[in-house]
């Protein structure tokens, strides 16, 4: 049994101990399997009680200091609001602590708590920029499928812009697309620059110049787009067989010992190789389909397709 395995699971000592004897054997002694929420008993193995609930911490600590910094009341902090979750809030339905509806007198003084509530939790500029900018990646998010965790870094990263004063000058919506394309990058989850263009109905060329300044400004270190990471989607749109995606990955990691991707998009450089691949595997799609499943022109199509074909010297 791996030395994780064995972490994960304790003896039950105490009362607990007593209230879960093994019906089996008898045996008041048991162990708790937390990464199988399940009771075990340590003699004959019987499963005793399973799905339980685990009611400690979602965190971890290793030493008493990281457990006093960790330690908290109440859900944990939410990058993706502007307060991080911290404020209180005055629920919206009319009633009392024991469910009963409230009188009229008191809805109209509850009312007017929750309008200055609200007021004073946008009392500040920055508070309704980050408000702003975080409904628009949440928007956008949803539009392109992206995870949560590309969510909470460009909620980060934005709100590292706003600390450092270059939202200044710029557009609320350009500056928070830029913000999430730049998530997006940094966790290799492919989306084109034509895509999210298209969904924060921004111009392209703009969209791209408020990307630059973001990353150089907040010195960001982004790995280049790869294109492996778009063939799965693009086959995925274009119905392909496994052999395809397999035959164009190969190719891809190819061109990139040979240097063929340097300079060129990623996009176009899977559209490129998913073609050829078609085309050796007998699955031919027309340089349309691809062009259009990839977000490319046809141009760009077959001059990559050209690249890589002429480089390794294939027939087809």
């Amino acid at each position: 049994m791996s030395e994780s395995k064995i972490k994960e699971r304790t003896p039950i000592t105490g009362e607990d101990k007593k209230e879960l004897e093994c019906p089996s054997c008898e045996e008041s002694v048991q162990i708790r399997d937390y990464s199988e929420n399940k009771v075990i008993c340590n003699n004959c193995g019987r499963v005793i009680k399973d799905k339980i609930k685990d009611r400690g911490p979602e965190w971890r600590a290793y030493d008493q200091k990281e457990k006093e910094n960790r330690s908290r009341g109440g859900p944990p902090m939410k990058e993706t609001i502007h307060d991080r979750g911290l404020s209180t809030q005055i629920d919206w339905k009319n009633k009392d602590s024991k469910g009963k509806s409230i009188s009229p007198e008191k809805r109209s003084k509850i009312y007017r708590m929750r309008k200055w509530q609200k007021s004073t939790k946008m009392n500040e500029q920055k508070d309704r920029n980050l408000s702003l900018a975080f409904s628009e990646i949440q928007r956008m998010s949803s539009q392109l499928g992206l995870p949560n965790n590309v969510r909470d870094v460009s909620s980060k990263i934005y709100r590292k812009a706003v600390d450092e004063d270059l939202i200044r000058g710029h557009s609320i919506e350009g500056m928070a697309t830029a913000a999430l394309y730049i998530a997006s990058r940094k966790n290799q989850v492919p989306r084109t620059l034509e895509e999210f263009a298209e969904v924060s109905y921004m111009d392209k060329n703009e969209f791209c110049k408020n990307y630059r300044y973001m990353a150089r400004e907040l010195d960001l270190d982004l790995p280049p787009a790869d294109p492996v990471n778009y063939v799965a989607r693009f086959s995925s749109d274009l119905d392909v067989s496994g052999e395809v995606k397999t035959r164009a990955i190969s190719l891809i990691n190819k061109a990139q010992e040979e240097r063929l991707t340097v300079g060129k998009g990623p996009s176009g450089i899977a559209a490129g190789a998913i073609y050829l691949a078609s085309k050796l595997e007998g699955e031919g799609r027309t340089q349309s389909e691809v062009a259009e499943a990839a977000g490319v022109t046809e141009v760009t199509l077959r001059n990559r397709y050209k690249e890589i074909k002429e480089a390794f010297d294939l027939d087809a």
